[in-house]
């Protein structure tokens, strides 16, 4: 993978910070942050895949990278994910949204775009298709 998820942890919010952030992103247990790169974007692009259709037949979106976090959300087979952030075998994710600018920053932030949904996925029901 292009971005490296080597320097992503340890950062911490303080609470203005989190204040700040849009209620969905404010609902994370642990939220998916934006790293600062050199010249690279800052994210990957990843589509669900593998879920059995005779199982629950979707990918639980977590508040936080592990399954004791609680379930938010659902995604399915196809769906498009952008990959912001990575903890362990869990990938921090923006997804119900076509697009996302991804283009290199400065600094490290939450990663939030307009109409995007924040969460985190088990990384073995996500192909990796670009970054």
């Amino acid at each position: 993978m292009i971005w490296s998820f080597s320097k992503r942890f340890g950062v911490g919010l303080g609470m203005a910070a989190i204040a700040a952030l849009p209620l969905h992103a404010q609902a994370l247990t642990v939220p998916v942050m934006e790293h600062a790169t050199e010249d690279w974007d800052t994210c990957g692009q990843g589509q669900v895949h593998g879920l059995k259709s005779d199982g629950d037949g979707f990918l639980a979106v977590r508040t936080g990278p592990g399954s004791q976090f609680d379930k938010i959300d659902e995604v399915y087979n196809t769906d498009k994910v952008f990959l912001f952030d990575q903890h362990g075998d869990w990938f921090g994710v923006l997804y119900g949204v076509e697009e996302i600018d991804c283009s290199p920053i400065t600094g490290s932030k939450p990663a939030v775009r307009p109409g995007a949904k924040a969460g985190w996925v088990h990384r073995d029901w996500v192909r990796v298709i670009a970054g």
